[in-house]
Order: C-alpha cells, then structure tokens, then sequence
C-alpha cells in the first residue's frame, strides 16, 4: 500500500480508502467485517462512513453502516489502526428520519456527532465531513448552479467552524472535511478559519474519467490552498467496470437494484465507458485497474474511497495500487476526455 499525508498534519492516510455506504443494506454485518478485516491486512489504514449510510437512506437502517463498524471495532480492537471519517447529513427531503432541524447548527453538529459516536463504539473520530453544502449549489449529479428566487439561507461558516471547532477541543473529533463541495463554497470555509476555528482539511467530491468536473475550480483551490481529495464514485457506481455495457444489467449490482441511480448510465457515458474499455484492453488492463489507477496518482488526490459488495471487487480495487499509466496512455485517456467531456455531472 501507499500513503499520503492528511494535509497541514502529521497523519498518513493509505492512498486507497474502505468506502462502506453499501453495509447494512447491500451487505450485512458480518460481510462489512470480512472487508475491513482484509482491507487492514492489505494496509489500508483509512475508513470512510456517515451517519446517513447506508444508502440508498431509509429510516429502518439509517445508521447501520456505523454500527457495523463500531461492533468491527469492539470485536477485534483494531481502533487505534484505523484513521476513521464520518459525516453530518445536511437538509434535504430524503434526510428527514434523521432530524427535522437538519442545518449545520451547532445543537444538530453535537447531536450528530454524539449519535456516531455512539455507533461506532468509539471515543473520537479523526476526520468529520460535512456531507453536502445546506444552501441550493450544484452537488449530487447538477452540473450548473441554479438561480433560486426566495431562497432561505444565510451564511454561518463561523458558527459551524466554532461548533465543530468545540468538539475538537473536547477531543470528540481531530480535523473536519468537506464534501460534495464548490469552490466557492471551499473558499469561504477557508477563509472563515483562524487560530480559534479549524481548517477544512479535505474535500470529498466525486472524481472519476467519467466525471471530472473537479478539475475546473477545486483543484486549484486544493493546490494552492493545501487541501486534500477523497475522490468518490470512483468507479462512478461500477459502471467504469464495464460490467453494464451492452445493456447488461447484472444480478444484485447496485445500477440493478436501484435504477434512479442514474448519474453515470446516459449516452455519452456508455460511449466514454466504451472506448476507455477498449484502451485498456489494448494496454493489458481490466477497465476496473485503468479507472481508478488514473484517480490514484492524480496530484490533488488523498485518497481514493473506493467501495464494493463482495470480497473479489474488493481486491480488485485494492489491487489497482499497484497499477501505474504510462504517460501514453494517459495521453489517451485525455483525448477521450476532450472527445467526450465529463459525460456524467
């Protein structure tokens, strides 16, 4: 495995992250535990989760995903190894069986945090992420940002850095991240920071050859500004698998199961999955290995959250450390881009 530095602190994080939104919905408790067991044994030291999870959100099972690591935790002792992130859920119509206050104030971040504490079974939480912005932007599959006349909002970056900032102190949480995040909206989280509110430290957005959107703004905000990707979707929901091309749609995959995630299945998607696949074909690699080998080493990536519902993927992806593009195929990839431009929001 390799590692990257949580930036501004002394933290190393495994270049690959356990993604885990699909434990207690798509895989039960004991599955959830055979994969953070062989993750770790692969070295990987960082896992990914939110109070939301798992996903798609319902109210039987909302927070099971935590849950299943906190008994993870309990069973084995494997705590101290593991650099473990978790998220608030924001305001929208499908969070409402979490809390029906559901900004970012300062009475729902400490209940928040309480509650996944609580599930995962432990003291602290290193890294805390908002998991989406409270106010109307472009984030989970809107490409452009809409104009809303009358909208409720007002800004409250310093509230919520002083709440979070609270919690740090009280030892509950080490550092805080974004996540589904503008640049606009990175940029006012950085400039709210002094030396009594934390910095946001990372970002978690989607990145992946089928949507890089992040490239427009945020890379350079997280070039310049020292902040860190968590690149999500980076298989944008297994579709760069290949395993939907053709029309096929597998027994128990997730665009199966769920077909309203759709984010990644219109048609200038299945043409992009199509000639990446071919170019990895042609350079000896699956499309899974080119896909995330291409987030892997990006220079303004962390860490790479990758997910999956059975042991096999799991290694796949994990094995994808290994794979390194050569500038050639690379310079394909970038033709396919200019092609097809980021044919998913």
């Amino acid at each position: 495995m390799e590692y990257n530095v949580l930036p501004d602190t002394d933290i190393k994080v495994s270049k690959i992250c356990l993604g885990t939104m699909t434990w207690g919905r798509q895989n039960n408790e004991a599955e959830g535990h055979e994969q953070m067991d062989y993750a770790l044994d692969q070295g990987i030291n960082f896992f990914d989760t939110a109070e939301l999870y798992p996903v798609p959100p319902r109210k039987e099972e909302q927070g099971e995903t935590e849950r299943i690591i906190g008994t993870w935790f309990k069973k084995t002792g494997n705590r101290e190894k593991i650099i473990l992130a978790s998220k608030i859920a924001g305001p929208a119509g499908f969070t409402q069986h979490i809390r029906t206050d559901k900004g970012y104030s300062k009475r729902t971040i400490d209940i928040a945090i309480e509650g996944s504490l609580k599930r995962l079974q432990t003291d602290y939480i290193d890294l805390y992420q908002l998991h989406w912005p409270e106010r109307n932007t472009n984030y989970f599959g809107k490409r452009g940002h809409d104009y809303v006349a009358g909208e409720v909002w007002e800004e409250n970056f310093e509230i919520i850095l002083d709440a979070l900032n609270d919690h740090i102190k009280a030892g509950n949480i080490r550092h805080v991240g974004l996540s589904n995040e503008t640049p606009w909206g990175t940029m006012r989280f950085l400039q709210a920071q002094n030396e009594n509110r934390p910095k946001m430290r990372t970002i978690q957005n989607p990145y992946s050859l089928l949507n890089r959107t992040f490239e427009v703004g945020n890379a350079e905000v997280c070039h310049r500004e020292n902040v860190g990707l968590l690149a999500y979707s980076p298989l944008a929901f297994g579709v760069l698998s290949g395993k939907y091309r053709n029309g096929n749609l597998p027994k128990n995959a997730r665009v199966t199961i769920f077909p309203h995630y759709d984010r990644y299945s219109n048609e200038q998607c299945n043409k992009a999955v199509d000639l990446y696949h071919d170019l990895a074909t042609r350079n000896g690699m699956t499309l899974t290995q080119m896909a995330l080998a291409f987030v892997n080493d990006r220079p303004f990536m962390t860490s790479n959250i990758i997910g999956a519902t059975s042991l096999a993927q799991l290694k796949e992806n994990i094995d994808s450390i290994h794979t390194k593009l050569s500038d050639e195929v690379i310079a394909e990839i970038n033709e396919i881009q200019e092609l097809v431009p980021n044919p998913a929001p």
